[in-house]
């Protein structure tokens, strides 16, 4: 019900902010104040739980509430503009010579419940801007919701029950909304080179300050 609301209340009522709820235009997900007050990351690329990661901006602040509408709040348009932060900002090498792109995936219980998978979105609105293919070849077992849990719960628990579902691309990047512990993209990249992937780099929207 939360969901099919703010799916209904995108179009009836004008265009707000999601962190704030003020006023934004047409087109925008965010106020120019709170666009103002993203901390983006740079180009620099860090490895985390051995994976190379590029995100676009710490999670924090507005972008925290732009992953937490897409992924709570029924709002899969969200899916563009995070997608268009990461085009518009990641490394090229990372975007060539032309790797695949594939989302991590989620517990198909959750996916029906969702109505989507908020990292195949975005993977897909990113195809969409940088003309990479798109491979879904990766499944996920049950696993725990993170909201709550503490660090150590949350690496022990979040990368498990991935595996690839057909054989994956010799080159890939990985996509997701977020990364907090890394450990769900640890996984996702150890069943992908057990299947045979050669090379595996990941991207998201947003990262945890100090991963």
């Amino acid at each position: 019900m939360p969901a099919l609301l703010a799916r209904l209340a995108a179009v009836v009522a004008p265009p707000f902010c999601w962190d704030c709820g003020a006023d934004t235009g047409r087109g925008e997900a965010l106020c120019p104040g709170c666009r103002h007050a993203l901390r983006w990351l740079g180009g620099d690329v860090v490895r985390v739980q051995g994976v190379i990661l590029w995100s676009a901006v710490a999670y924090e602040g507005p972008a925290r509430s732009l992953v937490r509408a897409l992924k709570y709040r029924g709002a899969p348009g969200l899916a563009d503009p995070l997608a268009a932060a990461i085009a518009a900002g990641a490394p090229r090498d990372l975007l060539g010579p032309s790797p695949a792109l594939v989302p991590v995936p989620m517990p198909a219980a959750r996916r029906r419940r969702r109505g989507y998978n908020q990292a195949e979105r975005i993977a897909t609105a990113l195809g969409r801007r940088t003309g990479l293919e798109l491979a879904e070849c990766l499944e996920r077992g049950a696993a725990p919701r993170q909201v709550g849990r503490g660090r150590q719960q949350r690496l022990h628990d979040s990368g498990g029950g991935v595996r690839a579902g057909r054989a994956p691309p010799r080159r890939v990047l990985l996509v997701d909304d977020v990364a907090t512990t890394g450990a769900t993209l640890a996984a996702c990249a150890a069943a992908l080179r057990r299947a045979g992937t050669g090379s595996v780099a990941a991207v998201t929207y947003a990262r945890t300050p100090g991963r």
